[in-house]
């Protein structure tokens, strides 16, 4: 069985300390019951995604997020949903996975797949939002 565990010096020579504080202590971690937008993308790396919005008009009042995924995931789900806070939907929308990377002060290279998983997350569930309905996962 591989060992998953890392020293805190070798995640600190992996990651910035944006990513070590977003995925160590990260905001807007857990389902919503409710939402009015719901995504979910399983990456092609294994991990799921899922982004939870709940809009006041066409403004994110409210987005949490769950994955499976490991530390890189977690930062830029934290960043991204502290991020979409307050915009519009439109405005959300453009959010680019370079703006989420830059956010945490880069991603190692081999991690910048995670930015794309969490952006394209929320994209999705814009579009289902949408697309009439939020695909709340508990309908």
């Amino acid at each position: 069985m591989k060992d998953y565990t890392e020293t805190v010096e070798q995640k600190e020579a992996r990651y910035s300390a944006k990513v070590i504080e977003e995925s160590s202590n990260p905001s807007n971690m857990g389902s919503m019951s409710e939402p009015d937008a719901h995504g979910i993308i399983h990456g092609c790396c294994g991990d799921t995604m899922e982004i939870y919005l709940r809009l006041n008009g066409d403004r994110i009042e409210e987005a949490t997020f769950t994955t499976d995924g490991r530390e890189s995931a977690i930062a830029c789900a934290s960043v991204l949903t502290k991020t979409a806070r307050g915009l519009s939907l439109g405005e959300a929308g453009k959010i680019r996975p370079e703006d989420v990377i830059a956010a945490l002060d880069g991603l190692p290279e081999a991690k910048v797949h995670c930015a794309k998983l969490t952006v394209n997350t929320l994209r999705q569930a814009i579009d289902n939002w949408h697309a009439g309905g939020s695909k709340d996962p508990n309908d």
